[in-house]
């Protein structure tokens, strides 16, 4: 449970924000707003546009603005939240890379907001009111063309620790399918924090399934790596479709497994997760995959944050080893992350944001969709950053008094990458990226177990054995050697994600 401090801290800096916004609003913009502002004309087609796909019946936000009834009971609070950029939520800084799924409302809008607010919130002429959007009641894709369900509720305890929780959904595919687009819907959104979706084509979830009583089975020490990952949701995350060339293969035996994160609310819940799939209408022309730094969420970077660090900082880095296109990126984090930037540096020198994100929110993670395809040529280095407020002043700080956080799944616990989306620039280099992320990932393996002083002594008499030069570490032409011998040993099992 949160401290109240925090939260009040919290609380008074929006506060602050909002009353600095709204000074400030509608001055510059004046003489852009109508003299009468109504809902039917005006505030309508904002919300319509901007705020309706959520705020509706059945979706994630409290209450809904299909009305002017309903808008005019939140009016206060629309210019409020609208104000301080805080809704529309999204998290990434406007104006280093344009995304095609970016919910930003203008100056000139959040200006026109605040003078209908300050006018009294007139309703207008109703013959003037844009035709209500038409939504595909329980889905934000629209009706999907398979919908498989959980075949019996899973308990989530009151309280205790989070649970990572693995569910086989069978999807009985009378043929192969390609497949776009998957849009997961929790039933029970107050202890659902996220899910993955896999495909196992081979039938080894179902016996994992059978052997535990409770349905589905323990997910907690699995990382579903001899599965495909689908990617996945988290809180806040709206569902995307791949670019038309792109899809996945699903095979007439596969089903779809969920590991879900739950975190207990204070009472038990029921969750019962419904699946939608949207198939393509023809195969693939193109192969694509994901570049995350670091690999698994951080897991080897030695993240260790000490109790009262106001910027703790976890870095990566990679060197494309072939042309590339990048088409979305998505962050991820727990609640004391507070900024991201992931760069681009290509061969000429020229540098490029691809993500900045300056004030994290953990209760909102989402894909970020690139306008425009993002060329990164071979021998693009590309350089993550995550910064890390473990102090007292934090207000989403889960501890006060803080305490040291380590890499954990745990939500008190931390975690952080970011991870891109990419097209090989030709099919047949696929193979080579993937050995090159792998061998990455191997590499940050052989320095953890360096300076692990645990793992230092198992580790120790393969280092000297493959540093030939006997400098006292590895080098570059040294590592090939040791990689292919951590292969072969099995000490590496459960580092592979997907490569």
């Amino acid at each position: 449970m949160k401290a109240h401090a925090p939260i009040l801290v919290q609380s008074l800096v929006r506060l602050t924000a909002t009353l600095a916004a709204l000074a400030t609003l509608g001055q510059a913009d004046a003489a852009k707003i109508p003299d009468k502002v109504t809902f039917t004309e005006h505030v309508a087609p904002l919300l319509f546009e901007n705020c309706s796909r959520c705020h509706r019946p059945g979706e994630v936000a409290p209450f809904s603005l299909l009305n002017f009834e309903d808008a005019k009971k939140r009016g206060k609070q629309i210019v409020e939240v609208t104000g301080t950029r805080f809704m529309p939520p999204w998290h990434a800084d406007h104006g280093h890379v344009e995304y095609s799924n970016e919910r930003r409302l203008t100056d000139d809008q959040i200006a026109l907001l605040a003078a209908w607010h300050k006018q009294g919130m007139p309703e207008g002429n109703p013959a003037k009111l844009p035709a209500i959007p038409k939504f595909t009641e329980g889905w934000q894709l629209g009706k999907p063309d398979l919908i498989v369900k959980m075949p019996e509720p899973y308990e989530v305890s009151a309280e205790g620790r989070d649970i990572y929780w693995n569910f086989v959904l069978p999807l009985n595919l009378p043929e192969d399918k390609w497949v776009r687009a998957v849009e997961f819907r929790p039933s029970a959104r107050k202890v659902v924090h996220h899910a993955l979706y896999y495909l196992d084509t081979k039938g080894q979830a179902r016996k994992f399934d059978e052997l535990d009583p409770k349905p589905g089975y323990n997910g907690m020490k699995r990382s579903n790596g001899e599965f495909e990952s689908l990617g996945g949701w988290a809180v806040g995350g709206e569902p995307l479709m791949l670019p038309p060339e792109l899809a996945w293969r699903f095979p007439t035996n596969s089903d779809l497994v969920l590991q879900t994160h739950f975190h207990p609310s204070g009472k038990i819940e029921h969750e019962t997760s419904t699946v939608g799939i949207y198939f393509a209408t023809k195969p693939p022309s193109r192969k694509f995959t994901t570049l995350q730094l670091p690999p698994l969420f951080g897991r080897l970077s030695g993240l260790d944050i000490p109790a009262g660090a106001t910027s703790y900082t976890l870095k990566d880095s990679f060197v494309t080893p072939i042309d590339l296109e990048a088409f979305s990126v998505t962050p991820h984090a727990h609640y004391l992350a507070r900024t991201f930037l992931l760069t681009a540096t290509l061969p000429d020198g020229k540098k490029q944001t691809l993500l900045k994100i300056s004030n994290w929110d953990f209760n909102w993670q989402e894909d970020c969709a690139f306008k425009d395809r993002i060329r990164l040529p071979k021998g693009t280095l590309i350089e993550s950053t995550i910064t890390y407020d473990n102090s007292a002043g934090n207000p989403n700080n889960p501890s006060q008094p803080p305490k040291p956080v380590r890499w954990g799944p745990m939500t008190t616990d931390e975690m952080g990458a970011i991870t891109l989306s990419v097209i090989p620039a030709r099919d047949e280099q696929l193979a080579e990226l993937r050995q090159s992320k792998r061998n990455h990932t191997i590499d940050l393996f052989i320095d953890r177990a360096q300076e692990d002083t645990r793992r230092r002594q198992q580790i120790q008499p393969m280092l000297a054995l493959f540093d030939k030069n006997k400098n006292g570490k590895l080098d570059t032409e040294e590592r090939p050697a040791l990689r292919g011998f951590l292969e072969m040993s099995g000490m590496l099992k459960g580092l592979d994600d997907g490569f």
